[in-house]
């Protein structure tokens, strides 16, 4: 539960400030999780802000009052000739700059004055932290993720499914490409924009966006794999991929917080078994059930819902391969770098999903699989052989699908016990 704003003796401390200047880094006071697993007011800084009151930095330009409707019939959306003017389609009302109100203590420490200062602080520094991380740990440019709109509190509908806005969620929105930190009316844990790991977990999904579909809000495998009536096995594949490295990278950046590795990317907000499917510390194993939907299912239909289950495996084996930080370093590196990559020998995922963008069954988890292994360097030799080993036992994934270059898996790749084949009767 978030402890409550009740220290009165700290209160008592505090002057009130209009509208402080803003000076990079800014110390603020934000809900963090601590390493007792609650949400205290923390000392931070929030070292990318440009502007305190409006909530803007580098990193981050937090908007409210935004009006976003997704409906099939919309007939403006559905004239858009390009992405540009669909988003502007999508986009009912723009919104406006949010303004926060602070109280300042005697060391000139900012206090959320409100509820929704609170939240919007503790959002900025979640997502800033995220930031940090791919662009520190995974090493992307700082260049290649520029400063990204978050709708805070928008009026958000899917009027294909109902006219009411959607609430409790926390998510990167491709088609407008920002983050939605949507209003919370049932969950009764932490609100998602102070969760953490949820908020890394998001902006993966922005990092997967810019690199494998090059910032696309439609991108192309999406919506030419997802416009037939079969299986749509190429697609599957790609949205489990997504769900899966999203979580391990926030499993990842948690292990730099004071309440440590999080392998429960959904605890603290969620709870029961939705907290337990998606736990990476447990022993998750292909079925055949599971691997004939993969492949054989629909994602808008059968396969809907998962592509959690198959990247909660995915994550899982990562995470089982990874035991130090300096592998967990290691790998994050190598994910990104396998998201695109124009080197023949080793093509990332954006170039395999060009490839393969008229024949989507040929855009297999193996393939995927295989672009990861080959992008963890030649030198970390008891790593790879690890994520190998790893994928084989609990993906299901054929020994000979992943081996074939010294860049790929060695020969000498096994399964172990921790899962059952399912190839034998």
């Amino acid at each position: 539960m978030v402890r409550k704003l009740t220290a009165a003796a700290a209160l008592a401390t505090l002057t009130v400030s209009c509208a402080p200047p803003t000076q990079s880094p800014m110390k603020v006071r934000a809900l963090v999780l601590s390493s007792n697993g609650e949400y205290a007011p923390t000392e931070v800084e929030l070292k990318t802000i440009t502007d305190i009151v409006a909530m803007e930095g580098t990193v981050l330009k937090m908007v409210g009052g935004a009006h976003i409707r997704l409906d099939s019939q919309d007939p403006e959306a559905n004239a858009a000739k390009d992405e540009e003017a669909y988003l502007r389609a999508l986009l009912k009302d723009a919104g406006r700059p949010v303004t926060a109100s602070y109280n300042t203590d005697t060391a000139g420490v900012l206090w959320p004055a409100d509820f929704h200062t609170w939240n919007l602080v503790t959002t900025y520094y979640n997502l800033e932290r995220a930031w940090e991380y791919f662009t520190t740990i995974a090493e992307v440019k700082q260049a290649d993720l520029p400063q990204t709109t978050a709708y805070y509190f928008p009026e958000f509908v899917l009027a294909d499914t109902s006219d009411d806005p959607l609430v409790d969620n926390a998510i990167f929105f491709s088609p407008v490409k920002s983050f939605l930190v949507l209003p919370f009316k049932a969950i009764e844990k932490a609100p998602l924009a102070l969760n953490a790991s949820i908020l890394t977990h998001e902006y993966a999904h922005l990092v997967f966006n810019r690199r494998v579909y090059r910032g696309s809000g439609i991108p192309a495998p999406i919506q030419q794999w997802g416009g037939v009536g079969g299986s749509t096995p190429g697609l599957n594949v790609l949205k489990s991929l997504d769900e899966g490295l999203a979580d391990f990278h926030a499993y990842v950046a948690s292990c730099q917080t004071s309440f440590g590795c999080n392998t429960r990317v959904l605890s603290t907000s969620f709870e029961g078994q939705l907290v337990e499917d998606r736990d990476l510390s447990k022993n998750w194993c292909m079925s055949k059930e599971l691997y004939t939907q993969l492949y054989g299912g629909n994602f808008n239909t059968t396969f809907s819902g998962r592509e959690y289950q198959v990247g909660t495996m995915l994550a899982s084996a990562l995470y089982k391969a990874s035991t130090s930080a300096a592998d967990r370093q290691v790998l994050a590196r190598a994910l990104v770098a396998a998201y695109a990559d124009t080197d023949p020998l080793k093509p990332g995922l954006y170039e395999l999903t060009r490839m393969y963008l008229d024949n989507q069954s040929e855009f297999t988890l193996s393939k995927a699989a295989r672009a990861i292994v080959r992008h963890i360097p030649r030198g970390n030799v008891t790593l790879k052989n690890a994520v190998c080993t790893n994928l084989v036992t609990h993906l299901q994934i054929p020994v000979t699908e992943l081996t074939g270059d010294e860049d790929s898996c060695p020969e000498s790749t096994t399964t172990t016990s921790a899962c059952p084949s399912i190839y034998t009767p």
